[in-house]
Order: C-alpha cells, then structure tokens, then sequence
C-alpha cells in the first residue's frame, strides 16, 4: 500500500512539474485539444495536411510524408505533429487576439509566421544580411593586408595580428550562417549548432580583446592567455550540447563575456588614444545596446519581427564600422613600425 502511494506521489509531481516548465502557450486546454484532434484527422478547421493520413497500423498511406509534399518545399521536413501545432498556433492567437490578449509562448518559443517553410523569415535574411557584411569586412581587410599595405623584408606583414582577425573573419560568418540556418528551422540540431558557434565567437572575441589591448605578440604569452578561455567556453559547449542546453545560464555567460570584451576595448581606447577610437567607442555602445535587445525579449510584430530580428538589424551597421576599425588599425600599426624602422 506504500509503494503505491508514493508511486502516485510522484505521478502527481512529475505531472505538475511538467505543467510548471510548460509555457503559457502549450499549456492551454484547448491549444492541446486542438493539437490531438488535428493528429488524429489530420485537420485543423478546413486545412488538412496530406502526411498526416496513416492507417490502423500508424504507417503512412501515401508513402513517407516528406514524398507527398512538392520538392521545393520538402526540405524543411515538418512532420504531422509539428504542423498541427504550428497551425492550431496560429488558430488559438487569433482568438485571443479577437479577445484583446496578445501573443504567448509555445513550446518555448514565441508564435511566428511562416513564409515558404521558413520560421522566422525576418531573422534569417537578417542573418544573411550579417554574414555579407562580414564577409565584405574580411575581404577588404584581406586586399589591404596583403595588395596595398608595404610588408618586410622577409615579404611577412608589419601587422602582428593578421592571423587573429582572420579567424574572428571566419568564426563570425560560421556564427551568422548558422544562426540563418536554426531560424529558417527551428530543430534540435540547428539550435545547437547555433548556440555553440555564438559561444565560440564570443570567447574567441574576448581573448581577441585581451591579446590586442594589452599587446601582447609572444606566442607562449598568447598560449598562456587564451588556454584558460578557450577551455572555459570548450566546456560550455559541451555541457549545452551534452548535458542541458540551459538558456538562463548560457544567457548569463555570454552577457558577461559580451560586457567584459567591451569594456577592455573601450578603455584601451581611450587609453591609447588610437585615432580612430570614435569608431571602436561606436561599436561598444551599440553592442551595449544591442546586447539589451537580446535580454529583453518580446514577441515578434505581426508574428515576424521580435527582438532578435532587431538584434541582427543593428549589428549589420555597427559590423562595418568594426571592420573599418580593423582596417585603420591595421594602417596605424604598420605605420608606426616602418617609422620605428626608419
């Protein structure tokens, strides 16, 4: 008799744990109501879904459900469940918009609108947007290091930090690219790949700012320097890919990872006076900014626009004033070591 009590004590606690974790949107009765009819005929309201018919035995009708939809849409595999959530979504805000509520959680995430398959439109030609803008940084820097900057001797660069910014160049486009790939579907897999290329570029970027404000050119001392952070943000990753993707606490590490590199940039700034430090002090308020756009999340405008999408809005332009900061940076130090050489 004990052992079933306790048995249904934990039934009980498991299932008010669950409703406690649920969000607003997917804990509503008839949201879910909705979602197990939608399963079981295949509709909601008058729209019906061909991968949605099976027989007795749960195996498709028709053959796999990815073969009954047309090729330029197939790509984005949503299955029967996904889409009978997506569009019992969209049926039960609006009705609570008819009723003057506004929008809530589903599942985690705020309700989008989809366009040719895409979850959250706005936020991946933003992030394409991005990654283009850093491309274009990175190669301009590139013909400027390289075709019109003078060199060595020894044909080597004056500037002792090429290596680095080509690997920020490159992490930065990865970070963008994914991010255009996890909105355009929302997976587990693409989520991952998109919260550990955004960890990855946020601890390379602080041990950029450590190396280069601090000028520190020795290789061991770059060793010394970067191995503690990079196994900090290694184990990170691990334990978001691994273990629990935690959003509060991968949160809190990128807003002090993100607030440290600014503020090591903006006083080396001032400190060294570097002539184009008005360009660098743009970019740390406006990354500031920005990075508050990211804690303050609302839902999105007309189901496309929600914070993010105004995140990737402002880092397109600040990303261009970054990249032209390099570029002088990179002109200021090469012309202060062929003086020195002089």
């Amino acid at each position: 008799m004990v052992d079933r009590y306790w048995t249904a004590f934990f039934v009980v606690f498991a299932y008010l744990v669950g409703v406690l974790d649920a969000s607003a949107g997917d804990a509503d009765p008839l949201y879910r109501a909705c979602v197990e009819q939608c399963e079981k005929t295949g509709c909601v309201g008058e729209k019906c879904f061909p991968h949605c018919k099976f027989s007795s035995d749960g195996a498709s009708l028709d053959g796999p459900w990815y073969m009954q939809e047309p090729l330029y849409l197939r790509w984005k595999q949503w299955d029967c469940q996904s889409d009978c959530c997506y569009h019992c979504m969209l049926d039960r805000e609006q009705e609570k918009a008819a009723l003057g509520h506004g929008p809530v959680k589903y599942h985690g995430k705020w309700p989008f609108k989809r366009v040719y398959g895409i979850q959250e439109p706005v936020s991946v030609a933003l992030s394409a947007l991005h990654l283009a803008m850093h491309f274009h940084g990175w190669l301009s820097f590139f013909i400027l290091l390289y075709y019109k900057l003078p060199r060595k001797p020894d044909k080597k660069l004056y500037y002792d930090y090429t290596g680095l910014w080509h690997i920020y160049g490159l992490l930065s486009m990865n970070s963008c690219f994914w991010s255009a790939v996890f909105h355009s579907r929302d997976v587990d897999l693409t989520e991952k790949l998109d919260y550990s290329s955004a960890v990855a570029l946020l601890g390379y970027s602080l041990i950029l700012a450590i190396l280069r404000s601090f000028d520190v050119r020795d290789e061991a001392a770059r060793v010394m320097v970067a191995a503690p952070l990079i196994a900090f943000i290694t184990t990170h990753i691990l334990y978001l890919n691994n273990y629990k993707l935690d959003y509060g606490w991968n949160m809190k590490v990128c807003v002090v990872i993100g607030v440290a590199q600014l503020l090591i940039w903006a006083i080396w700034a001032g400190v060294t006076r570097h002539p184009s430090r008005w360009k660098l002090w743009v970019v740390v308020v406006g990354g500031g900014l920005a990075m508050l756009l990211e804690i303050y999340d609302f839902p999105p405008y007309q189901g496309f626009v929600d914070a993010h999408a105004f995140w990737d809005a402002t880092t397109i332009p600040l990303t261009y004033i970054l990249w032209s900061f390099i570029k002088d940076d990179a002109e200021f130090r090469t012309c202060n070591l062929l003086k020195k050489v002089k």
